[in-house]
C-alpha cells in the first residue's frame, strides 16, 4: 500500500469498544474518504455499514464474518475484503494487533 499525499487527516480518532479499536478519518485531495484503524486488543467486534466498503489489513491477521454468509474467512495482511452498504460485518483477532485502512466506495 502506498503512503496517501495531499490528504487531510482528522486529529480526533473514532473510538470503538473501550479504545480496543481506534481509528482516524483521512480525506484525500479527491474528496474520498478512509480510515485508517488498529485493533489493538484481541477479540470479536461487531461493525455496521452504511456505504459500500473495501478493507485492506495492513498488518496483522483477523477472521471475519461478513453479514449474510456462513463462511469465515481469515485475512492476513496485504489482503483484503468488502462489505456491501446497509449491511455488517464481525471482525476477530486472536492474538497481537491487526491494523487497516477502510475506503468508502461510494
Amino acid at each position: 500500500m502506498q503512503p496517501f499525499t495531499n490528504a487531510t487527516v482528522q486529529p480526533v480518532g473514532n473510538v470503538y469498544f473501550d479504545a480496543k479499536v481506534v481509528s482516524h478519518t483521512v480525506i484525500l485531495s479527491d474528496d474520498s474518504k478512509k480510515t485508517l484503524g488498529i485493533i489493538t486488543t484481541p477479540g470479536s467486534y461487531r461493525f455496521d455499514t452504511v456505504a459500500p466498503e473495501l478493507m485492506e489489513i495492513t498488518d496483522g491477521t483477523c477472521e471475519v464474518l461478513i453479514d449474510g454468509s456462513d463462511e469465515t474467512r481469515e485475512i492476513r495482511a496485504g489482503s483484503s475484503f468488502e462489505i456491501a452498504g446497509d449491511s455488517g460485518f464481525a471482525i476477530t483477532v486472536k492474538a497481537g494487533v491487526c491494523q487497516y485502512v477502510c475506503s468508502y466506495l461510494s
